[in-house]
């Protein structure tokens, strides 16, 4: 099990280009987006909430984005943080992978489908709204968009809400990954998952 951060990226570790700022260098609007954060469901200032301090009406609406997808949203949990693994596998973000596979499996996820994410595989025996709902993820950050069929079996499964929650959840999380991966922020320590391993070139 680990027990140090995992630093963002593969091969040689690199170094965190934007970390958390020094307490003393901070000022008003950078607190209080930290003090915010640390009030909320949250409960703490990490992942892409480090960089996002540079700033901070920024991460207050970014913030409010993943707080709504993450507690509010009427998607399944079990489906949600499947998608969310999934978006975290195709940009190779360490932070959300680790933090969101054992959500995953809490959730009702089968380790055998976390672990055939993990290196890249295609999962086997998904339940039926776990299909569908990887099948569009896949699709949308393959293509760009949805073909008729896969938008059809997502609105016959999901409802036009739930076809727009999943929608935005992926692009939420493509975009936090994303920051991450510029920001070469660390996974946080302690987890109980296995880190992911670089994709086959």
């Amino acid at each position: 099990m680990p027990v140090e951060p995992i630093p963002q990226g593969f091969g040689a570790a690199p170094r965190e280009r934007l970390p958390m700022p020094a307490a003393e260098v901070m000022n008003d609007a950078q607190r209080a987006a930290a003090q915010a954060l640390i009030n909320g469901p949250r409960k703490g200032v990490y992942g892409p909430f480090l960089p996002l301090l540079r700033s901070p009406e920024l991460l207050e609406r970014v913030a409010n984005v993943g707080e709504y997808l993450r507690f509010g949203s009427g998607l399944d949990a079990r489906v949600r943080e499947l998608v969310t693994c999934a978006t975290a596998r195709q940009a190779g973000n360490q932070f959300e992978w680790l933090m969101h596979a054992p959500l995953a499996m809490h959730a009702g996820v089968d380790a055998g489908t976390i672990e055939a994410l993990r290196v890249g595989a295609r999962p086997k025996e998904l339940k039926a709204d776990e299909e569908c709902a990887l099948d569009f993820a896949h699709e949308l950050m393959r293509t760009h968009g949805a073909s008729d069929s896969t938008y059809s079996a997502a609105l016959a499964q999901f409802g036009e809400q739930g076809v727009v929650e999943l929608t935005t959840l992926v692009g939420y999380f493509t975009m936090v990954n994303w920051v991450m991966n510029v920001a070469r922020t660390p996974a946080m320590a302690n987890t109980t998952a296995e880190p992911l391993q670089a994709m086959p070139q």
